[in-house]
């Protein structure tokens, strides 16, 4: 069996994740392919990803690739988090783990209009719902959900989502509605209203972004694409760490895979998959530093990170295993980095790591720094190290 031991494992994640200097571009598309898809659950995670990624990359084109050539488009996927994804690889999305998801959605949302109103067929109004969003946002172009809440009366429906609870609020059903047509692929989420960290996003009609709407493909065909696309950035990985980072059953994963040509290698102790296509060794770069943010896809491509975070858990991930931002050296989770409230980018080490690695991770909180500019984020999910830097 081939063997692939962490060292090697460092050095693909270097080449292919864009860490490393030399495979750095300012081409903001490829950095989104080279990483399958970017995390966007926070969205000032996607351009500080990018960010990391590029040489002289400045926010406006993250945008420019985004809003006007709009070859990136945001969709919910994966264990229902949001993503930016080349659209090229949304029809993949839609196929293999979208479609699945708006039935998820749907129903989950069908039981709390009935478990928390009067309403007699709770299905049937939300797809009536659903329709009439549908036509409203097709006539205008684009609008808010506010917009489209005021034009469309039922969006307007009011929900108690957790009956007879203190902290419960009546709620309308507009988010309920605009995040299944997202889910089905009808409708996506265009500029936000703010910069580039808001998350108040203006809805278009997904024909916007893909003018015939998604390409329909089959679901197995669709899983097997995505996998092949998996493995190629973050293989060799265990099967695990593939079912976890799509959230599919342990079965689609299987009949996945064995639509590919992969190959088994030794990990040092546990087996992982590679495509058999993929088997030659990744040149080791030079040492590199790199300030990763928080939910980067980098951390989050895998279950277990033990190879590259070592013992730093507790203080970069919080309780529902988000990673906060991170600092890297040479493939490698060695401290943590926060944007203080004057601008100021906080890097506290966790382990000596040498004049050299100092240095460089200096230059590269500098870069973060103009970056930023003027803008202040802060991260969705804090973590204890993130909390300390800022306090």
């Amino acid at each position: 069996m081939r063997s692939m031991n962490v060292a090697e494992r460092r050095a693909r994640l270097a080449l292919r994740h864009r860490l490393c200097p030399p495979a750095r571009t300012d081409d903001v598309l490829d950095i989104a392919r080279s990483m399958v898809v970017l995390h966007a659950t926070d969205p000032a995670t996607v351009f500080l990803s990018v960010a990391a990624r590029s040489l002289h990359a400045v926010p406006a084109a993250v945008e420019k690739a985004l809003y006007d050539d709009r070859a990136l488009l945001r969709m919910l996927a994966m264990r229902r988090t949001m993503f930016v994804a080349p659209t090229e690889l949304v029809p993949v999305l839609q196929a293999s783990t979208a479609n699945a998801l708006a039935a998820k959605q749907r129903a989950t949302y069908g039981r709390l209009i009935e478990r928390g109103s009067d309403i007699a067929d709770a299905r049937a109004l939300f797809a009536e719902a659903e329709e009439a969003a549908h036509r409203a946002l097709l006539a205008r172009g684009a609008a808010t959900g506010a917009q489209l809440s005021a034009e469309v009366p039922l969006l307007r429906t009011q929900v108690d989502p957790a009956p007879g609870k203190s902290y419960s609020r009546p709620t309308s059903i507009t988010t309920w509605v605009l995040v299944t047509l997202g889910c089905e692929g009808r409708i996506v989420r265009g500029r936000p209203n703010g910069s580039w960290t808001s998350s108040q996003y203006v809805w278009s009609p997904v024909e916007t972004w893909l003018p015939g709407g998604v390409e329909e493909l089959p679901a197995a065909d669709a899983r097997a694409g995505l996998v092949r696309r998996w493995l190629r950035a973050f293989g060799p990985a265990p099967a695990s760490d593939l079912k976890w980072w799509t959230g599919w059953s342990a079965g689609d994963v299987k009949k996945a895979l064995a639509l590919l040509d992969v190959t088994e290698v030794d990990l040092g102790g546990g087996t992982g998959l590679v495509l058999s296509d993929d088997l030659e060794p990744a040149p080791a770069p030079e040492p590199w530093a790199a300030l990763l943010p928080a939910l980067d896809p980098t951390p989050m491509g895998w279950q277990e990170r033990g190879w590259f975070l070592g013992g730093h858990g507790p203080l970069l991930f919080d309780r529902n295993g988000n990673v906060g931002p991170s600092v890297w050296w040479d493939g490698r989770i060695v401290g943590g980095w926060a944007q203080r409230k004057d601008g100021e980018i906080a890097v506290r080490l966790l382990e000596d790591v040498g004049a050299d690695a100092e240095a460089a991770v200096e230059r590269e909180a500098a870069r973060m720094a103009e970056w930023y500019g003027d803008v202040r984020a802060t991260p969705r999910f804090r973590t204890p190290l993130e909390r300390e830097l800022t306090a």
